[in-house]
């Protein structure tokens, strides 16, 4: 048994939202002495190298290596579970090659434990077989993991049918029940479970995923402990080790940032912008977007707003302006540096679709939140955000079900008037920062690094 440095290799699923907390984690344990290799696809490592230049990781620590997607280089990557069904299809078969080929490297520091994100089970079998230690990093909140960890449970209750369904039997009479998933954590809406909208085949490879992940033996979750206490009562493998905050790398950006919007807010004054971001992979329905610009023009204050690239032709026509829109108050971005925006001093509040990255990142800047959930853990977030730690308020759709220009500019005046919410933001971004440096976040970390030695 050789008794190196422990050797991380990290593999996240190839999208934004997973490549970049596991990056995150994988500077984090470079920096506490480990040594990591950090495995995109080749797409992503094209993709991030054009958007940050060659990845320059300090000292010889991490490296990255690749393996193919299985995809031809012209698919559409932006369809995420044509993503998946290759990655299934093509990379187990070649990941006991490429360890192999890493620990001829260096034979006094083998490859000591598999980190993976969601999607990627199939690697903690393949590192399993091959005696290695596994664990998972889940991208999503502790809150997202204890849903998809409670799927028997919620199939034996009659909540949901084998297929993901909603049961509209007796013991489930509206579409809108609200459960608790267990005791002191908020109800959520039955039709606000993560895997909401997927078809049969998604859900069962959900259930798949959640068997094969009980093969990793911690369940590392970028939270911290206070942001959500009733989730780590579900069970001892959840482990919270964040916020991963390693600020200054945008190593892990597939789209190039935009960084003149930070001199743009030197120039502006204290807590005055809005900044508005939607992620890396929303799509925003033309006439939402439309009524979101004309919005962004009525609340009469300086905006940074990001329109992220289309990853699609065919959806091009979702950003086009309204000629009414003037837009000169604000900067629109392609991409940014989310993390230095949020923690520049002229940014007031944060129109999100709270996202669970985005969430972290606003909560350690003390950033107010007008919340605007799009889809599945993202209605989750919100509710802790607006009722467990009461740091921001919702946005209320009209009749056709699009928020009007009216309610932004409304919500956006009662958020940046609220003392109270911004009293909070600031105790929770101090809870948040204090488990970073010596706290129990920090604790856990030495504990893991401890355990893959």
């Amino acid at each position: 048994m050789q008794m190196g440095i422990p050797h991380f290799l990290c593999i996240p699923f190839p999208v934004q939202g997973h490549v970049n907390p596991l990056m995150q984690f994988s500077l984090l344990l470079a920096k506490h002495g480990c040594k990591v290799t950090f495995m995109h696809t080749e797409f992503s490592l094209k993709r991030a190298n054009s958007a940050a230049g060659a990845n320059n990781f300090e000292g010889s620590l991490m490296k990255v290596v690749t393996l193919p997607d299985g995809l031809d280089p012209e698919d559409d990557r932006s369809d995420v579970f044509k993503v998946l069904w290759s990655i299934k299809n093509t990379m187990p078969a070649r990941l006991p090659k490429l360890i192999e080929d890493v620990n001829a490297l260096d034979v006094d520091n083998q490859i000591t434990c598999v980190i993976v994100t969601w999607n990627m089970g199939w690697a903690l079998e393949v590192g399993h077989k091959l005696g290695i230690k596994v664990a998972n990093l889940f991208p999503a909140s502790a809150t997202s993991l204890v849903s998809i960890f409670r799927i028997p449970q919620l199939i034996h209750d009659g909540i949901i049918d084998s297929q993901g369904d909603f049961d509209f039997d007796a013991r489930l009479p509206t579409k809108n029940q609200q459960i608790q998933l267990s005791p002191g954590m908020p109800m959520i809406d039955t039709h606000n479970f993560p895997w909401g909208g997927f078809n049969k085949t998604i859900f069962d490879h959900l259930v798949q995923e959640l068997q094969t992940s009980e093969l990793g033996e911690w369940w590392l979750c970028n939270t911290i402990y206070d942001f959500e206490p009733a989730a780590f009562s579900i069970s001892p493998k959840f482990l919270p080790i964040g916020p991963l905050m390693e600020t200054n790398s945008n190593q892990s950006s597939f789209w190039q940032e935009d960084t003149t919007c930070l001199e743009w807010l030197d120039q502006q004054s204290p807590q005055s912008v809005v900044y508005v971001s939607f992620g890396s992979l929303a799509v925003m329905d033309p006439n939402q977007f439309k009524e979101l610009a004309l919005g962004l023009d009525l609340i009469d204050k300086p905006f940074i707003w990001v329109v992220r690239p289309s990853n699609d032709d065919k959806k091009k026509n979702a950003n086009a302006y309204p000629h009414e829109f003037d837009g000169s108050k604000g900067k629109i971005v392609g991409w940014a540096p989310q993390k230095k925006i949020l923690n520049h001093s002229a940014i007031a509040c944060f129109i999100s679709h709270c996202g669970w990255n985005s969430t972290v990142e606003g909560v350690c800047a003390g950033i107010p939140f007008l919340c605007w959930p799009c889809a599945k853990d993202q209605y989750l977030n919100k509710s802790y955000i607006c009722d467990v730690w009461k740091i921001g308020i919702g946005l209320e759709k009209d009749e056709n079900g699009i928020i009007s220009k009216e309610e932004i500019k409304k919500k956006v005046d009662q958020l940046v008037g609220d003392e109270d919410i911004k009293a909070r933001s600031l105790k929770w971004k101090e809870m948040a920062i204090n488990n970073i440096e010596g706290g129990q976040s920090s604790k856990n970390l030495k504990f893991f690094i401890d355990w893959a030695k």
